[in-house]
């Protein structure tokens, strides 16, 4: 097995190594990065997980932004930018064409080290995953990412933990991709899928629960349901419907398996969820599709701070790659939060560590130019020394 390279530092910057140290320090990966041609890799993998953390932790914009202060920015140049360098090809390059399968082990390891470090709040409520799917603005030359004509879109499908608000599952697609397929994919045997009506499908209510997966769905409020037996429900609840259904019309788009209806009032809206979850009161199913909107907030806190939608890639591979690092940063901030100040992420804490590297690097420079000064003076003394002499 080979370990990630342990980050190479010609001056102590203490902020950046502890947000790097889930994975340089604990991890282990067999898939090593291999140049695919006679050239030598301008930029290792171990160069491009840094850069992809950097870019999404300083909140630039652009690829162009991020390769300036590759050069330029004296915290970067020590603890970022390839040894050697990198070329702007190389680099887009790199980003388009290389590094999924290793970041994606990455991302994965990451999920099962956080899932070990953040507290399981709900746990009284099961394992509970949010599904939803996030579109991305697109450029009209990503001929991939379909959506309407005259727009471009790809489109993220992430399967969020509420338990301990972190995303463990994503998967990209075009911005015309029906999500319901990817329910299947993000959810395992005994897990509960949190959606809003969008997944509402009852071929897949079957499906699922054939697979012995559970779910809970808001449904829409016309959908027409057939009452099989009646639940008890509290007089002084918010609940106001919870029975044993078959939903949809008979011949048409019913479902073959029974199921559970919960009907509910919050400040006078009313909502429907439909569920398998028989175990829970239909309180606590009212409270678990209410926790969904853990993953709007994550989506929103995601990109408005790491800047991950800022595009860097074109290619579907290359956006896959970005969208990795991405997580992979907000993991590791989710990681450091919770050991060094046991508390979830923030974006306090987030500009705390981005004024803790600055403070870093300006003393490191502030080193530098005093040990040059010393230089500078000891140069001159040699001189005196040598023209006294003659």
């Amino acid at each position: 097995m080979r370990p990630f390279k342990r980050l190479k530092q010609r001056r102590k910057y203490r902020a950046f190594k502890l947000i790097l140290a889930p994975i340089f320090e604990r991890f282990k990966s067999d898939n090593e990065l291999e140049s695919r041609g006679y050239r030598p890799l301008q930029m290792s993998f171990d160069d491009q997980l840094k850069a992809l953390i950097f870019y999404h932790l300083q909140e630039y914009s652009s690829g162009s932004e991020l390769l300036q202060a590759m050069e330029q920015n004296d915290f970067a140049k020590a603890c970022v930018t390839p040894a050697k360098g990198i070329k702007k090809s190389s680099f887009f390059e790199a980003i388009n064409t290389r590094g999924l399968e290793q970041l994606s082990e990455v991302f994965n390891h990451l999920v099962k080290q956080a899932g070990a470090v953040l507290p399981d709040e709900y746990a009284h409520l099961g394992n509970l995953v949010s599904i939803d799917g996030s579109l991305i603005d697109a450029v009209l030359s990503m001929e991939w990412a379909d959506y309407r004509n005259g727009s471009k879109k790809a489109k993220a499908h992430v399967g969020f933990d509420i338990n301990r608000g972190i995303p463990r599952k994503i998967y990209l697609s075009d911005g015309k991709e029906g999500e319901r397929p990817f329910v299947d994919k993000i959810i395992d045997k005994g897990e509960t899928g949190v959606m809003d009506r969008g997944y509402q499908s009852h071929d897949h209510f079957d499906q699922w629960q054939t697979a012995e997966k559970h779910f809970v769905c808001r449904i829409r409020e016309n959908t027409h349901k057939t009452a099989i037996r009646e639940n008890v429900v509290k007089p002084d609840s918010i609940v106001f419907y919870d029975q044993i259904v078959l939903l949809g019309t008979k011949g048409v788009n019913q479902t073959e398996k029974e199921l559970r209806l919960v009907g509910y009032r919050v400040e006078g809206k009313e909502y429907w969820v439909a569920t398998n979850r028989y175990d829970l009161t239909a309180e606590d199913v009212a409270q678990v599709y209410k926790l969904r909107w853990n993953i709007e907030t994550f989506f929103g806190w995601w990109k408005r701070h790491l800047k991950v939608y800022h595009l860097i890639a074109r290619s579907e591979y290359g956006l896959m790659v970005q969208i990795l690092g991405g997580l992979i940063t907000y993991l590791l901030l989710a990681i450091y939060c919770r050991e060094q100040h046991n508390e979830p992420v923030s974006i306090s804490r987030v500009r705390e560590l981005r004024n803790q590297i600055a403070n870093e690097a300006a003393e490191g420079q502030s080193q530098r130019a005093r040990k040059q000064g010393k230089s500078n003076k000891i140069r001159q003394l040699k001189k005196k020394k040598r023209r006294a002499k003659t």
